[in-house]
């Protein structure tokens, strides 16, 4: 469904624009039809650049991509009407009606007025809008807001739904509200391709995922491949300030201990069985007169994957 090559995006930079900064260094992606792809990074890693490249709201510097089989390039218009876009602020006025906001949205795609009423109907029904549709859209939570945005995104029945961090900012009921809604477009044979920061909806709901740095893929994959790619278990010590650095130096030959890192609340652990290894971990530190706070054992995640392949955390970044 969306194929890039070489995809590259640069912007002018400090003083008179004399500095060029590589936003996007060459994106090569491989989206399937029917599947929902999770776009994974830190702030500044170039993933709302690259989508807003490929919902042409941007040009590219260089590189190619079809997009729901639409050049690119040659054909950003038909691009435009293949795909929804739902940006990371949304698109809903205050002082106007969430079924307004549709109908409108619904006549700018081209439909008659009978039929954009009948998409509306549909679309407030199949995202449970129905109950506050005629309501301004600034008296909505912001868990309906975000339904409301999405409901715009596919009110035209698009190939292809691009989400920019579709769940920002929510509170986790809202969150899970909207990635049901995500899911239920998957299932209805749509392809989502989302931004997000929150790993955990990532590792839970996407099919794919491609993580990205400094305007490069690092890795791509299932969730579940990669992170079988780093083996073992993690364990989290939570320690005082002071005892990290002892604590690290106490630790370090241990034999199941493939790596060590400090964070902010203490150490990670990467060991073959943690489990196992706990409890000798914990007499070596008490031989050291070091107590920790908190013991976690953890399968890797997909921070670990971003860890392992940058030597740092998405969630620090």
């Amino acid at each position: 469904m969306i194929e890039t090559k070489g995809l590259r995006k640069s912007y002018p930079s400090g003083k008179h624009g004399r500095t060029v900064v590589d936003a996007v260094r060459g994106i090569d992606l491989d989206v399937q039809a029917g599947e929902i792809f999770g776009f994974l990074g830190p702030n500044g890693a170039g993933k709302t650049t690259t989508l807003r490249m490929l919902a042409t709201l941007i040009r590219p510097d260089g590189g190619r991509a079809l997009v729901a089989g639409a050049d690119l390039l040659a054909d950003p218009a038909e691009v435009r009407r293949r795909i929804g876009y739902v940006a990371q602020g949304g698109g809903t006025a205050d002082a106007v009606s969430g079924r307004e906001e549709l109908v409108m949205q619904a006549r700018m795609y081209g439909l008659r007025k009978a039929d954009a009423l009948r998409q509306t109907e549909d679309a407030l029904k199949a995202f449970e809008l129905t109950e506050f549709a005629d309501r301004h859209c600034g008296t909505y939570s912001g868990g309906q807001r975000r339904r409301v945005d999405i409901a715009l995104g596919v009110i035209h029945s698009p190939k292809v739904l691009f989400l920019d961090e579709p769940t920002v900012g929510l509170d986790p009921a809202s969150r899970g509200q909207v990635w049901a809604e995500i899911k239920r477009l998957r299932t209805e044979g749509m392809t989502v391709v989302v931004t997000t920061h929150y790993l955990d909806e990532a590792d839970a709901l996407c099919d794919r995922v491609a993580i990205v740095d400094h305007g490069e893929v690092v890795v791509e994959g299932t969730p579940e491949a990669l992170k079988r790619e780093i083996s073992g278990d993690v364990v989290l010590l939570g320690l005082a300030a002071g005892d990290a650095e002892p604590a690290a130096d106490a630790l370090r030959g241990q034999p199941a201990l493939h790596r060590l890192e400090r964070n902010e609340d203490g150490l990670r652990l990467y060991l073959d069985d943690g489990a196992a290894a706990i409890p000798q971990l914990l007499s070596v530190l008490n031989g050291a007169g070091i107590v920790p706070g908190t013991v976690q054992l953890q399968r890797p995640s997909l921070d670990d994957v971003f860890l392992a392949r940058t030597g740092r955390s998405i969630e620090q970044s």
